[in-house]
């Protein structure tokens, strides 16, 4: 059943509001591993970023995905049980909030501070625009498709620069970039079916369900591992091993397991995120 246009909900249901914390939770992350005084955490050029990635971050994201996705979505069954399926009456709408989202982001990178947030900024619209939009279009070509979901990665890297003026190290990204390659690919694995049936190919399809928890474990524990020898908090890190916990357990159920398992991943990425929070606040 369409949303009436125009409507506050639509845009709440396009713009994945249960995914907000994955761009905002982030954000607030890195901001928290780079600041110094934990009080500049209340000053407006915090709260503004935070703000921003909520609803408009979001809505830039997803709404372009929804505007170029109606070839696979409308094959995909969570469209309609969990999602939101774009009709076509909505898209006037939906464009017209995208192209509001994208003048707020470009205001919003004309007082930045430093060229590095601007570039940084430049870089998450990018990757956010053409994960979905051809010519470019992340999301058909395997293998870049999850690579480019660092994009998720990027709104901490900004909070990290916000907060302590520095440059993000370059290991920093290569061991974000494991986390959220892995995942995209897991969150692709309940949609084989549907992306095989529109053409899509994306590495999930390439690779299969089994072949594809297995990658993700690999580079979860990866990622556990390299965060276990930094972090001071050795019990905090061992936490982290519950990704590829997850991935291999799923090896040993049913495929659609898989598909279950992928909506509560917003509760455990919370639990987690908000560990990080405090064992990096408490170290302040």
């Amino acid at each position: 059943m369409s949303t009436p246009p125009g409507s506050l909900t639509l845009l709440l249901k396009v713009s994945r509001w249960r995914f907000w914390l994955y761009l905002a939770g982030t954000y607030l992350i890195g901001f928290t591993i780079g600041v110094r005084d934990l009080n500049l955490s209340l000053s407006g050029w915090f709260w503004l970023h935070f703000a921003y990635f909520t609803l408009p971050a979001n809505l830039l994201l997803y709404g372009v995905n929804d505007l170029f996705d109606t070839d696979t979505d409308v094959a995909n069954p969570k469209k309609t049980v969990r999602e939101h399926l774009l009709a076509s009456a909505e898209r006037p709408f939906l464009v017209r909030a995208v192209s509001i989202a994208f003048l707020l982001t470009a205001a919003l990178a004309a007082f930045q501070k430093t060229s590095e947030d601007r570039w940084m900024l430049a870089l998450f619209v990018a990757l956010s625009v053409f994960y979905s939009a051809p010519p470019v279009r992340f999301k058909a070509r395997p293998f870049l498709d999850s690579l480019s979901n660092v994009l998720y990665a990027v709104p901490g890297f900004l909070g990290f620069q916000h907060a302590s003026g520095q440059a993000v190290p370059w290991q920093a990204v290569a061991v974000a970039c494991l986390w959220t390659s892995a995942m995209h690919l897991f969150s692709a694995i309940p949609d084989i079916g549907a992306d095989r049936k529109a053409g899509l190919n994306t590495t999930a399809t390439v690779m299969g369900h089994r072949a594809s928890l297995v990658l993700c474990a690999v580079l979860w524990l990866v990622f556990a591992a390299i965060v276990m020898s930094l972090v001071a908090f050795r019990p905090y890190g061992a936490v982290l091993l519950v990704y590829p916990a997850i991935a291999l357990a799923l090896l040993f159920k049913a495929d659609t397991m898989t598909g279950r398992v992928y909506w509560f991943f917003p509760l455990v990425n919370a639990l987690v995120g908000m560990g990080a929070f405090f064992v990096v606040a408490f170290s302040k």
